[in-house]
């Protein structure tokens, strides 16, 4: 992920922010869910078809066994939801599991160990895994196309209406935030960075079949986030980001409703583990989905998710927000937010390791994603 709002969106670490304010969450988050009115309706709407327009969901009690048809409006106060027993101590076992194989750059072999890691938990807990595979040459490197894979986990597989839980998974070849240059290319681990999502998609296999929602649900860990090597600092910041995300949201928008399934909403999981985070509202999320934005706020707290925050964030250069992989999914006509923690101070060091990773944050994470997943309509 990037911060900043060019096409080489890599800023210093001075980048301006929005202090909080003390406003309050149902103003902040109504402010999110209007925004809307002031664009007019959603952009990505407007040369879609019907039936390819996604029906964001609404917010209602949890589904009874077997799921009733419900339409609560968005300010009705759901019932609690379900309890899940996420394992804070196993999920930092899995997270140090992947941190193990060392740097899991883009075409590599600490990559492909990953991916072989990865699906065969997820199939052992009874996902269905597909490879996305495709190839991508970076511009500095023009000679040198590179095999990549978006890993894609499918449970309930015979629901037409999903949503889409994604990350990325590959680590960025330069640890270009170190001030000492000498020390860019060591290799470091991007636990936080990369594999904390991984991890946490890890443990949430042992609890999704027995997540009562209505909808399929989808892992999405992309490819190619990272592998950036010409950054800002180093010449005319020429390299592509979001490589998987990109490729990711061509290939489902290709598809048109020949798919027989619809994405009606989308969240990205990025930094967002470290011990004391912080997930304020980021900019391009409020701008584009602001609804599903008041939605996962809302939820946030309603389960006690103090790391939540209900506060714009992120804000530089007039408010453009941070570039990440939602961007490519909302202009495929995915409604997706970034739940980010952007004032980590180890992005892109060799400091970025397991033991700044908090299984509580996960946790919290996780327990604000399964109660939506249960409230969604």
């Amino acid at each position: 992920m990037s911060k900043g709002g060019k096409p080489d969106p890599r800023p210093t670490r001075g980048f301006a922010m929005i202090r909080p304010s003390g406003v309050a969450l149902g103003v902040s988050l109504a402010a999110a869910a209007t925004i809307c009115a002031g664009l007019g309706v959603y952009w990505w709407l407007g040369a879609r078809s019907a039936e390819e327009q996604p029906q964001l969901p609404v917010l209602g009690d949890p589904p009874k066994d077997p799921p009733k048809k419900s339409g609560f409006a968005a300010d009705t106060v759901p019932a609690p939801a379900a309890d899940v027993k996420f394992d804070a101590d196993r999920v930092m076992k899995y997270l140090k599991q992947l941190c193990d194989i060392g740097p899991r750059v883009s075409g590599t072999d600490g990559m492909r160990k990953q991916q072989e890691l990865l699906e065969k938990h997820f199939k052992e807990h009874g996902a269905t895994v597909a490879r996305q595979e495709f190839r991508a040459t970076q511009r500095s490197r023009p000679n040198n196309p590179v095999a990549m894979t978006n890993l894609v986990v499918t449970w309930h597989p015979d629901r037409p209406r999903r949503v889409l839980l994604c990350a990325h998974y590959d680590t960025r070849p330069v640890a270009d935030e170190e001030r000492n240059r000498d020390n860019w290319t060591r290799p470091f681990l991007s636990a936080n960075d990369g594999a904390s999502a991984a991890a946490m998609f890890m443990e949430l296999a042992h609890h999704v079949k027995d997540i009562k929602t209505e909808f399929g649900v989808d892992f999405v860990l992309f490819d190619g986030e990272e592998y950036v090597f010409d950054t800002h600092r180093t010449g005319a910041g020429l390299d592509q980001y979001f490589l998987g995300s990109e490729h990711f949201a061509a290939e489902y928008a290709k598809a048109g409703a020949k798919r027989g399934y619809r994405y009606e909403a989308g969240i990205l999981f990025d930094l967002c583990h470290a011990k004391g985070a912080k997930l304020k509202l980021e900019a391009n999320s409020v701008r584009l989905a602001p609804q599903l934005v008041a939605q996962v706020w809302k939820v946030a707290e309603g389960v006690g998710a103090k790391s939540f925050v209900p506060e714009r964030g992120f804000l530089r250069d007039g408010g453009e927000g941070v570039q990440d992989d939602h961007l490519a999914l909302n202009r495929a006509g995915i409604p997706a937010v970034d739940v980010i923690d952007f004032e980590y101070p180890h992005w892109h060091r060799l400091s970025d390791t397991p033991d700044k990773v908090s299984g509580a944050s996960m946790e919290q994470v996780a327990r604000v994603l399964t109660a939506w997943l249960q409230k969604a309509r």
